[in-house]
């Protein structure tokens, strides 16, 4: 498939209770069937969709994941999507035989594998920049605390030269 086609899918693939989802909605696009057509499906199939394969979402969930993907709301939902990880996804194909579902589930599948590969290869580089992120952190804490001891000493110093002097005066002052 064309790279054109993994970047639609990589949109499509967000993550939720920390793992790699796609919404039912955006599976049934790329296979190009109704929605009401594969809840169907998996209604028939509820023994092979363990929590771990698909879960619906909660309500705050959605409106959060929504809020996130800019989807409209015209015309609304009477059901919260159904989220698949990459084991549900999987399943999936021995329930859409068409051709469309068959080659998209194999590209679905090739994508969640590639940012998998991808989190993995990446991950030491992100372990370097939250290391970096604490280390300079302390120090830029330490320059803070100072610049703020040096302002509030400057501001007490003002206002010790503007206040008018309360008592006798000395000769010497």
């Amino acid at each position: 498939m064309s790279k054109q086609l993994d970047s639609v899918i990589q949109r499509k693939i967000h993550e939720l209770r920390g793992v790699k989802i796609i919404l039912d909605f955006d599976i049934a696009e790329l296979y190009d069937v109704p929605t009401k057509v594969l809840k169907q499906s998996i209604r028939r199939n509820k023994d092979r969709f363990p929590e771990d394969f698909m879960f619906e979402l909660k309500e705050n969930e959605w409106l959060n994941l929504r809020s996130q993907i800019v989807t409209s709301s015209w015309g609304g939902k009477r059901y919260r999507p159904v989220a698949f990880t990459e084991y549900g996804v999987a399943m999936l194909s021995g329930l859409l035989r068409s051709e469309i579902a068959v080659r998209m589930n194999i590209e679905i599948v090739r994508t969640f594998i590639f940012l998998r590969k991808l989190a993995r290869e990446h991950g030491d580089l992100r372990d370097k920049i939250l290391e970096m992120d604490q280390h300079y952190d302390r120090k830029f804490n330490g320059i803070e605390q100072a610049l703020d001891f040096l302002i509030q000493e400057k501001s007490k110093n003002e206002v010790l030269k503007t206040r008018k002097r309360i008592g006798f005066k000395n000769a010497k002052n």
